[in-house]
């Protein structure tokens, strides 16, 4: 890899990512959002690579040779790693409390709109944990966090 490139991927995984990533942690993310911070993503990866959609380079390509982890993962690893820290937390804290707040009332007609708590229980799901991890830091740690590829 040229030094230019490096010194561009060191700007990205410091600088740009926790840009887009800013306050990632409380996002009830949809797909449309997931696609858009994708995108965004792969023309930053694309411009330091000096490749355009025309080179028809695949993205799997692109983000093994700048070995960056793709930006939805490290989203869900953000969100996990605040649900352990909220769970993790005194029970008279507010977060702690939030978390477990029950809102009497009704909903509206139609489709629910998705909630915080339901992208913590996917994300939970897809990489194979349960709230009982969470009391241990460094497990919980190990389980969810999503590290570049060396």
């Amino acid at each position: 890899m040229q030094f230019a490139v490096v010194i561009a991927v060191k700007n990205y995984k410091s600088v740009i990512r926790p840009v887009l990533l800013h306050g990632s942690e409380c996002w009830a993310v949809k797909k449309t959002d997931e696609k858009r911070l994708h995108v965004a993503e792969m023309r930053m990866l694309r411009w330091m690579c000096g490749v355009t959609r025309m080179d028809k380079v695949r993205n799997e390509y692109i983000r093994g040779s700048l070995k960056v982890a793709p930006v939805t993962e490290k989203l869900k690893g953000n969100r996990l790693s605040w649900y352990g820290h909220v769970k993790r937390r005194d029970e008279t804290h507010v977060t702690k409390r939030v978390l477990s707040l029950h809102v009497d009332g009704w909903r509206g007609r139609g489709r629910p709109k998705k909630r915080w708590m339901d992208c913590v229980k996917s994300d939970m799901k897809e990489k194979g944990v349960s709230d009982s991890v969470t009391g241990d830091r460094t497990e919980w740690k190990k389980k969810t966090c999503c590290t570049d590829p060396k």
